[in-house]
């Protein structure tokens, strides 16, 4: 197996080349979904942002994006609904949502994607984030330790049948499960992104 090399990316706008690199490997990972819009909006308009790549003989293979925000916990009696929910919360928790993560083909089932989450992990830890959410293929996620999030809703209204890909995990087993709805920031509130 090549030598996988993880990195972070620089804050800010992508660069012309970390952005041809990004565009080359979400076409050939994803060539029926364009999240690259959402990549460079990201990169562009989020501080709080922490984006990994990961590097196979100097060729990036991998990225990952967390993006953080809070979880606005509402009493424990309360459904939230992310559509007309305007409460005060009872307590905003640190939060980050995975996503994109993005694997070349080429390097895929080499560990790369679960290296990326697990430096991501890393790195939300050195910030005192402990809770972290993603939209994603269960049987991947739930082999890291995710589980369904149902307790916390995401910031637009996911189809029904996506709910189980809706998944939460806590940095710090000690904390209690968080209820509420994840606050993120602009790009992330666009609903076309959680629907088909």
């Amino acid at each position: 197996m090549p030598e996988i090399e993880i990195g972070p990316f620089e804050r800010g706008p992508l660069t012309p080349v970390d952005a041809a690199a990004l565009e080359a490997l979400y076409e050939a990972a994803f060539p029926d979904e364009d999240l690259l819009p959402l990549v460079r909006r990201l990169h562009a308009e989020v501080q709080d942002l922490v984006s990994l790549k990961a590097t196979v003989d100097g060729t990036i293979a991998g990225h990952i994006i967390f993006t953080l925000g809070t979880i606005e916990e509402l009493p424990q009696d309360r459904q939230p609904d992310p559509k007309t929910d305007t409460a005060s919360p009872a307590r905003a928790t640190p939060a980050a949502l995975l996503g994109p993560l993005c694997v070349a083909p080429e390097h895929q089932r080499q560990g790369i994607g679960s290296a990326l989450i697990r430096a991501g992990h890393e790195k939300l830890r050195s910030l005192d984030v402990a809770q972290v959410l993603v939209l994603g293929d269960p049987a991947y996620y739930g082999r890291l330790g995710f589980v369904a999030g149902a307790d916390v809703e995401p910031p637009c209204p996911l189809p029904e049948h996506w709910r189980e890909a809706w998944q939460w995990l806590t940095l710090d087993p000690a904390l209690p499960a968080p209820h509420g709805i994840l606050t993120v920031p602009e790009p992330w509130r666009d609903p076309a992104l959680w629907t088909e």
